[in-house]
């Protein structure tokens, strides 16, 4: 009897691991209310990759059975990187606050620009947590 194809049931196995790794959590993540009642939810990026291969082959020794052996293996790698965060206020207005730098594609200039950044995000996620009320004129 052949030996059956098993490339398919690698990869099945290998996408079923990552879905139960990555949910719909994890790219629109938990949401945070703040004592002033607004409402903060993370939003990340997931990108995934999945490698996959395989070969039938008879044996190599004579008067050896007919049927096929198999050698195959397979691998996946999933990124999980944050994007940034909506914030709904009580009044139900949204504000997106972004952490990404899709602008600049060499990775010192991205740090260097989040390291920048990162006084004004930490503010605006300090004044989203202050407990007094905002003062409208």
């Amino acid at each position: 009897m052949a030996s059956e194809n098993k490339i398919p049931e690698i990869i099945k196995s290998s996408l079923e691991n990552v879905r139960s790794i990555v949910d719909t959590n994890t790219v629109v993540g938990e949401p945070i209310v703040t004592a002033t009642g607004t409402t903060i939810i993370p939003i990340s990026k997931i990108s995934v990759g999945v490698a996959t291969g395989g070969v039938d082959y008879a044996s190599k020794k004579e008067g050896a059975p007919k049927p096929q052996n198999f050698g195959g293996g397979g691998g996946t790698g999933v990124t999980v990187a944050p994007v940034g965060f909506l914030v709904v206020d009580t009044e139900g207005e949204v504000e997106f606050i972004n952490v990404s730098n899709k602008g600049k594609p060499d990775p010192v200039d991205q740090i260097a620009d989040l390291v920048e950044r990162t006084p004004d995000i930490i503010a605006k996620i300090k004044k989203i947590f202050s407990k007094e009320p905002e003062e409208t004129i």
